[in-house]
């Protein structure tokens, strides 16, 4: 997401595509930056996301520039509009994530409700035994009939 952001950013103040090289390592920032909110417990938080997205928009922006990114387009867009586009993706990103977040725990919770549900076992009646048939189980004449009653020879026996 935050690669994303920050070519959408740069795309929005007139900055064009980043390099091939230039996408790989802002792919690796991404990767790093995702990683480090997953394994962080506190990051769930809007104020943490908001700190975590807005140091990789910062380092996509580095990379960017090192990439050969100009700030001024040939329209002669401010540098302003690339903040405000910047910091626009880092508070909207931060929300969506921080919505997301709480939609998943707020349906966590209701399908862990819906497991515990208490479920009333079927009450069993009085189980009757079978004593005998006049006729063998179909069961038992599949297998004899599947069972070959076919020996050797009777000149290898001996």
């Amino acid at each position: 997401m935050t690669a994303t952001l920050a070519v959408a950013a740069h795309g929005t103040a007139g900055g064009g595509l980043p390099s091939s090289p230039t996408a790989a390592l802002l792919a690796l920032l991404s990767i790093t930056l995702g990683s480090l909110v997953a394994t962080v417990r506190d990051t769930a938080d809007f104020r943490h996301l908001l700190a975590v997205l807005a140091v990789g928009q910062l380092l996509g922006h580095a990379l960017l520039g090192v990439g050969g990114h100009s700030h001024q387009s040939a329209e002669g867009v401010p540098p302003l509009l690339m903040f405000a586009a910047h910091f626009a993706a880092v508070v909207v990103g931060a929300a969506l994530i921080a919505a997301g977040g709480r939609l998943a725990a707020a349906v966590s919770r209701v399908l862990v409700a819906a497991a515990r549900r208490d479920r009333h076992p079927v009450a069993v009646t009085s189980s009757t035994a079978f004593v005998s048939a006049d006729q063998p189980l179909q069961s038992l004449r599949f297998l004899s009939a599947s069972l070959s009653h076919r020996g050797p020879p009777a000149g290898f026996a001996r």
